[in-house]
């Protein structure tokens, strides 16, 4: 694992944002810049090192974007026998060049451990007394951090603020026919499986995950964005998931919960002030991101030798000027 004291020095060429020209028309997200080029039917996705939570951008984390770039590559070709990925190519380690796809305009987040801090998450819901959550009956008596018997799916609307909303609803306001939810459900099982099978040879339980899917030109449905990263992702240690359960101890993760969880212990409401990012805090956040890169793919994290990272993106993307 690499330390602190290694990362340090990328504090100061953290990617905050792009603004490359002739790649297309640009929008900011969260965390990545995305360049959309209509007439070649694709976009370039640049993972910048900005840092959000509770839908609001903290800070950044240095080689967060390389991180979750790679371990996204890394997983679209774990998964792409279970149904084709919007991936065209890999040019840059903070960059990926992607299909343009007519995107669903629901997330599908798929569960597999009743736990979360956020108003759409299960355990928040459940510990308020919501038993039918996004269409699954959930049972009495279940505690944080408790295993479900099988994955659920708890999907939710994409706007400003995300909502909760379950099949019927999502063919009720034709988000997606019933026929087109249930292969889209039935994929979203897959692949989390999938995923879950891979991280558990890997010492890790996949706890949930947030899968967004669209269509190509081909009316193909396709996997995008990003898959099984620790931004769309829970990750937990399994050697010490019993135990601490048992103490009733939140799980030893390897996601952006850690800083949900600082954020709390901080006093962090919402609407309310904001909490100082320390550069140690980046720095702990930038190691949990590397940590968990080599963890799953089982490969050293290369640091970039060139410090300025946007012009070496920009460089790497030539080809794909317009």
């Amino acid at each position: 694992m690499i330390s602190t004291d290694i990362i340090r020095p990328f504090l100061l060429t953290a990617l905050e944002a792009t603004d490359f020209k002739g790649l297309g028309e640009k929008y900011s997200g969260k965390v990545r810049d995305v360049y959309t080029q209509k007439a070649a039917k694709r976009a370039i996705l640049i993972a910048t090192d900005r840092q959000s939570a509770f839908d609001i951008k903290w800070c950044t984390i240095p080689l967060k974007g390389q991180a979750l770039n790679q371990i996204s590559a890394w997983w679209f070709e774990k998964i792409k026998g279970v149904m084709p990925t919007h991936v065209i190519d890999v040019p840059d380690p903070n960059a990926m060049v992607v299909k343009d796809l007519t995107m669903l305009r629901v997330e599908i987040v798929v569960r597999g451990y009743l736990t979360g801090s956020t108003g759409t998450s299960a355990w928040v819901n459940y510990n308020k007394g919501v038993r039918n959550f996004c269409g699954n009956v959930l049972p009495e008596g279940m505690v944080k951090n408790q295993k479900f018997a099988a994955p659920i799916i708890t999907p939710t609307t994409k706007g400003e603020d995300d909502e909760l909303i379950d099949p019927k609803g999502i063919v009720e306001h034709g988000f997606a026919t019933k026929a087109q939810w249930e292969e889209i459900s039935s994929k979203a099982i897959e692949l989390f499986v999938t995923g879950q099978k891979i991280a558990a040879e890997r010492g890790l339980i996949l706890v949930d995950t947030k899968y967004e899917m669209g269509y190509d030109s081909e009316g193909k449905l396709t996997i995008a964005d990003e898959v099984h990263t620790p931004d769309s992702s829970r990750y937990w240690v399994a050697a010490t998931y019993e135990e601490r359960f048992a103490r009733k101890d939140e799980p030893e993760s390897l996601d952006k919960e850690f800083f949900r969880l600082w954020l709390r212990s901080q006093g962090f409401e919402y609407g309310g002030k904001h909490p100082e990012i320390t550069d140690d805090v980046r720095l702990m956040l930038a190691s949990k991101y590397i940590d968990l890169y080599e963890r799953i793919t089982g490969e050293m994290f290369v640091l970039p030798k060139d410090a300025k990272v946007a012009e070496r993106i920009e460089r790497n993307l030539q080809k794909y000027r317009i």
